[in-house]
């Protein structure tokens, strides 16, 4: 008789979600099928095997639940049929054949699949990112749902095409290209699909855009504005300044912010969007902000008043609309300061990255004050930079504003 149970392994990194796996064993044999399932270990239950039910993300788990039920009774039903054949088979053959059935994966299942377990790892913008490219290119399908082994260069050559015709700008179209490359590649990773590069002839670069930069004497100013009569407006000046001095904190790190990430002179946190490490000291100007909403919101969890959930969904819709509110109010700041170019949550992120470039900062260190791991080429440079590097640079960058908090 075959046996499956349910396994976890916790990640050899702190911190990281572990992999979900199902654990075959027949005749004193057993096998391991990995899955692409990853969850935290506060949401395994080891005594029982299976995932807890009344953690706070239940909603986005019950898709992960149904997902490992599904696969669970596959397992089970394909079992017994060779059990039932009455012919000696080995766990491999099972292995195989489960593969098999599953290699049929389809497009709409696979990505909600994904986006649900990214959602419950906490990864938004990726998720979000799913989410649009798959709204777009079942919409170019008609809304029929293919399998992934259909995907090939003609029918991603016809979606560009597409796209195309309605005007979609060429960094929208390599967004969606890319971003479905990307759970391609997963897909063949995990043995679902051979790699045939059905991305190869289209579009995955990125134009130029116009100058999203703005100078450190514009922060120095939107720092110095009186605007205790709008709490709105100061929050959004006060987050602009706190992601420059955190060198570019993105708007989503600085949303999910802790109190427990507060580590002394320092902050330490993940990059939600990469799962990157980092350490960021903590300077006078970024003190200052620190204190002020430390006082003005003691009760939460949160550094910041833009997330009041515990629950993923609720966050990421949480977070969804405090983005908005906040590029709606950068853009108003941007009009009281003068500007031609908008503010958007980016901008601080790309100030930083000037400044530093301006104060001549060697790249290596601008990568990697940034939290840039995507980039092979600057890895390389980048493996032997220490915090205390970085933290050098960010002090002389932040000079201006710290004699200003001084001075204030």
């Amino acid at each position: 008789m075959t046996t499956i149970r349910l396994k976890f392994r916790p990640s050899t990194v702190t911190g990281h979600p572990g992999t979900i796996y199902y654990q075959l064993y027949h005749k004193q044999m057993t096998k391991r099928i990995n899955t692409r399932i990853r969850i935290f270990p506060h949401q395994w239950d080891p005594e029982t095997g299976h995932i807890l039910s009344g953690t706070p993300e239940n909603r986005v788990l019950e898709e992960v639940r149904r997902k490992i039920y599904r696969d669970m009774r596959m397992l089970e039903n394909i079992a017994s049929g060779m059990e039932a054949s009455g012919k000696e088979f080995s766990l491999n053959e099972l292995a195989e054949r489960f593969k098999s059935v599953h290699s049929d994966v389809h497009t709409r299942s696979y990505v909600e699949e994904d986006i649900a377990s990214l959602t419950c790892n906490m990864k938004l913008g990726t998720a979000n990112n799913r989410r649009k490219a798959l709204s777009s290119f079942l919409s170019f399908l008609g809304h029929k749902d293919i399998p992934l082994t259909e995907w090939s260069g003609s029918l991603f050559s016809e979606y560009a095409a597409w796209l195309s015709r309605r005007k979609v700008a060429p960094n929208t179209v390599s967004f969606y290209m890319r971003t479905l490359r990307s759970v391609y590649n997963k897909a063949v990773r995990e043995g679902l699909v051979e790699q045939s590069h059905p991305f190869r002839n289209v579009y995955t670069g990125i134009d130029k855009t116009r100058k999203r930069a703005v100078s450190e004497n514009i922060v120095l100013r939107m720092m110095q504005l009186d605007l205790s009569r709008s709490r709105p407006l100061e929050l959004t000046r006060d987050l602009f300044v706190f992601s420059y001095c955190t060198r570019g904190m993105a708007f989503v790190d600085i949303a999910m912010l802790r109190h427990m990430d507060i580590r002394g002179d320092c902050i330490l946190y993940a990059r939600k969007k990469t799962g990157q490490i980092m350490r960021v000291r903590i300077e006078p100007c970024t003190k200052s902000i620190l204190d002020k909403y430390s006082r003005l919101h003691p009760g939460s969890p949160y550094v910041f008043p833009l997330i009041k959930s515990e629950d993923n969904k609720d966050i990421y819709r949480q977070y969804q609309t405090a983005l908005g509110y906040y590029n709606r109010k950068l853009k108003r700041l941007g009009r009281m300061l003068g500007l031609d170019t908008p503010l958007t949550s980016y901008t601080a992120r790309h100030t930083w990255a000037t400044s530093a470039r301006d104060h001549n900062t060697p790249i290596a260190v601008i990568s990697s004050g940034m939290g840039h791991t995507s980039e092979r080429t600057t890895q390389i440079y980048l493996a032997g930079i220490s915090d205390s590097i970085i933290d050098r640079f960010n002090h002389h960058i932040l000079d201006p504003l710290n004699r200003a908090v001084k001075n204030m």
